[in-house]
Order: C-alpha cells, then structure tokens, then sequence
C-alpha cells in the first residue's frame, strides 16, 4: 500500500468537498495509519500551517459525520508545498528516490498533457501512481495524445482514469444484482427487455461553476463518462471475475457494440437544450445564458439526450436512453429497466397489465419492482410495486476510489482503450452539433425539460421534430415513468394505494 498521496490543486473545490473527506472516511474505518502522509500543491503562497487551517475547516463542513479525532489525523498528517505543477523542477521536490506516491491530479483537464509531461520528466519511483479526473481529453484525439504520454511516464496498471461513479455502492448493484441472481440474467436481453434509461436530472443550476461547465456542457459533463460507464455495467457479458482485466474487457466489448450514429440518426436519436430563468422551489433561478462566467456565443447545453443501439446477439432491438438535465423540477437519478408487455393476458380481467419495470434509485438508492397481480376485486389486474431499501455505504465513493488507488487494485478505473472508446461513441453526436444539424431548444428552470418528440422510435415518425420550453411542472417526465416512492422497507402494495 502506498502511504504517500500528493494531491495536485490541493486547494480546490474537488480536495475540498470530496478528497479530504474520503481520507477521513478512510481512516475512521481504519485503512489509514499513522504512516500516511498527505502532500498538497497549489500556487497560492500558503505554508503547511495556512493549509491544515484550511483544510480544518473544510472537514468541519463537509465531514462533521465523520470522528473528530480521524478529521484531526488527517491534517496532522498534511503539508503543503508552493509549485508550478506544469514544471518539472515544481514538481521533482514532491518525489523521493526510492518511495512510490500516488499523484491526483485535481487540475482542469486542460492541464493533464502538461502536468504528465512534468511528472515523467521528473521521474516517478517505481510503483508510483497517477490519477485522472474525467473527462479525459476533450475529444478522441485528445484522449489519444494523453494516453501515449501516461504510457511513456508509468505501466498501464499504475494510471488510474478515476469516475466516483463507479466507486457508488448503487451503482456496483447494477452488476451485483443482475450477476447474483439466477431470477434475472436469463432474461437481461433483448427479448424481454425493450428499453434501458439511464437518467441523472437534477435541481441543482449552475452553481458557480460556469469555469469548468461552460466550455463543456451537459453532453460531455454527464453521458460520455458517467452514464456511459453505467450503460457498459447493464449491458456488459457476465465476466469470468471482477478483477481488472476481466471486467474492463466485457466493457470494452460493450462500447465497441455501440452503433455508430450518422448525421440523420443524430437528429433522430438526440435532443439538447439549455434552461431559461425559472423558479425551482423557493428559489429564482436566472438563464443559463445570463449565469455569472457563461459566455452565450458558446451554445453550450445544459440538457442532453441520447438513445444508443448495440449490435450483438443479446442486445439487438433494446433502446438504450441516456439523459441528464440541469434546473429541473425534480431530482431524478436512477437507471430504469423496462421489460416487454406479456404477449397473451386470459379473457375475463379487467385492469391493464402494464409492462414491468426494474429500477435502480442511485441518490436516494434504493431498488423498485414494478409488477402486475390480482387485486380485492375478483379478476382484476392491479400494478404492485416492490421496493427494498439499501443500507448506506461504508465508505464514501471517493473513499473507496482512493483506497483502490492506494492498494493498487485498477478494477474500477478506466483503461486507456475504454477511454479512446468512449470518446468514439459519441464524436457524431458532437459534431454535428456544432454544426448545428440538431438545434439548441430551451426549457424553463423548475420545469420538466424541453417538450416535443422525443428522439428514436417513441417519437413516432422518428423525425426529431421540432420543440420548445415547458414553463410549468405538470406532466410527465420525458422519456420516463412516474417516479416511485424511496426509502421504504421490502413491501408488496398496490402502487398509489394509502
């Protein structure tokens, strides 16, 4: 295990909120020893006293759940050094001859080809390891130019292309349910299975982080990394093991599947758009194009949906719809199985027997099973709804991220040629639309999303069409179903009853 963590942008938001929490999480369950020593970099003329200040106080925020004296071994375990991370003479005083570090990289990802060059340049140890924040690149040239100098600097198996959402406990129960239970997998296909959404909608608007977002949207920000990875987990072969070759081949496999889009099933299979001012809540919320740091000219959106097809024998006529949204009326994050309506229902009932339906809740987690039976009227069909509720995680997603990075264990990183692979599943996608072929709609904050047709086959004549905003909350959801109660212990009722 590695003991020493050198945290590039040490100062920023992501080692504020999210990495020294994970480290306090760590050690409160006792992965962490006195022996581990944590490096913060940054340009800000601090000296280690201004920063165990600093980072006090940010564990006092965002990890006020965790023990006081485990917050307390972490800043005691902390320095900090002034450096130019870019420069490989800024660098170098980070690394000891003999002593492998781990080094995360909490940079825009602009900077990742400069900082790996600096890194390689100055010589890691053997056994050393580095970490990557997605998006990785900005395009597949992108990712293609970094992948050749991380392999020039460390082994494939010591660079770790990190996504927190594949550390979520819900998420890992994609794969667990479906490979632990003998009541799904031989029906987890196209013959069953009509339609896959994977979905991340949230109420959250910009938030002040129009630096990062505005030059990459929701498109890039959302679906080609997260929700992708979670399309590979639904849709991967039963792997021989969950170690690291194994289970990153299968997704490989999977990415690969993809159907390549052309121009006129981008305009068939996608839709995009950005919010305009709105209330959500208690809150007014202004357009995006008038947030504080967006620049308009960019067009960039803050709604993004796309429906994927995968050639192959298990997957041949299955949608697979992946859509995320900003400044919506309601949190919506889960991943929706929905199976095929029965082919023959006995004469005499009365009721509808709609389609079942297998969701994944991931914020709250939970799991939902929507089925059909006999309800307290004779030869009647009533929906039931089946719900479990998920004890909570032992350790946060990052604090799993970072006990894998430290121990070594990649299996939930992502390889350089799922990365390259990735890129390629939707380089149509962005194309076109910064060609225009799909136009940027609108949709007001605090309300469903755009309206209109959606893309692919629930579209009708699969035109795309033409759409506008929603200003109000009523109606359904785009593309899904009602949402289902979470929270709630094992239960078989009658959805919609007291």
């Amino acid at each position: 295990m590695i003991n020493h963590l050198a945290v590039l942008g040490g100062t920023g938001d992501l080692s504020a909120r999210f990495l020294l929490p994970a480290l306090a999480a760590l050690r409160a369950a006792g992965h962490l020893d006195d022996g581990f020593r944590l490096t913060a970099v940054s340009r800000q003329d601090w000296d280690s006293a201004r920063f165990r200040q600093w980072a006090t106080t940010q564990l006092d925020r965002h990890a006020d759940t965790c023990p006081a004296d485990a917050r307390q071994a972490i800043v005691n375990a902390a320095r900090y050094q002034q450096a130019d991370v870019t420069d490989p003479s800024g660098v170098a005083a980070l690394i000891a001859p003999d002593e492998p570090l781990a080094v995360y990289l909490a940079l825009p990802p602009a900077l990742f080809p400069a900082v790996v060059t600096a890194l390689h340049r100055a010589g890691l140890p053997p056994g050393s390891r580095i970490v990557l924040e997605k998006p990785f690149g900005e395009e597949l040239a992108d990712a293609v130019a970094l992948n050749r100098l991380l392999a020039d600097t460390l082994p494939e198996d010591s660079v770790f292309r990190v996504d927190h959402f594949l550390a979520m406990t819900t998420v890992q129960n994609v794969l667990g349910s479906r490979l632990a239970n003998r009541v799904l997998e031989p029906i987890w296909n196209s013959t069953h299975i009509a339609e896959v959404e994977i979905v991340w909608d949230e109420t959250l608007a910009l938030e002040g982080r129009a630096g990062y977002y505005d030059g990459v949207g929701a498109l890039k920000d959302m679906l080609q990394n997260h929700l992708l990875q979670l399309l590979c987990l639904v849709a991967m072969e039963p792997p021989l093991t969950l170690g690291e070759r194994d289970l990153r081949d299968r997704k490989v496999d999977v990415l690969r599947s993809v159907r390549p889009l052309s121009d006129a099933d981008v305009v068939r299979r996608t839709r995009r758009a950005r919010y305009l001012a709105g209330r959500i809540g208690d809150r007014d919320v202004p357009a995006y194009a008038d947030e504080e740091g967006v620049d308009p000219g960019r067009r960039t959106e803050t709604f993004a949906e796309v429906e994927l097809e995968l050639d192959g024998w298990r997957w041949s006529g299955t949608n697979f719809r992946l859509r995320t949204g900003k400044a919506l009326a309601a949190d919506r994050k889960e991943v929706a199985v929905h199976f095929r309506a029965v082919p023959h229902l006995p004469f005499g009932h009365g009721g509808e027997a709609l389609p079942n339906s297998l969701t994944f809740g991931l914020e709250p987690e939970g799991l939902t099973l929507d089925i059909t039976g006999i309800g307290s009227k004779t030869h009647t069909f009533v929906p039931l709804e089946l719900t479990a509720r998920m004890d909570p995680p032992e350790l946060p997603a990052y604090g799993r991220l970072l006990l894998d990075v430290l121990n070594g264990d990649p299996a939930l990183s992502i390889r350089g040629d799922e990365a390259e692979e990735a890129w390629r599943v939707f380089e149509p996608v962005l194309s076109a639309w910064s060609r225009g072929v799909v136009p940027l709609g609108e949709y007001a904050a605090g309300s469903d999303g755009p309206v209109g047709e959606r893309p692919g086959p629930g579209s009708g004549s699969g035109s795309g069409g033409p759409w506008r905003e929603r200003s109000g909350t009523d109606g359904p959801v785009p593309g899904g179903r009602p949402r289902s109660a979470r929270g709630r212990a094992p239960t078989a009722r009658p959805r919609g009853a007291p």
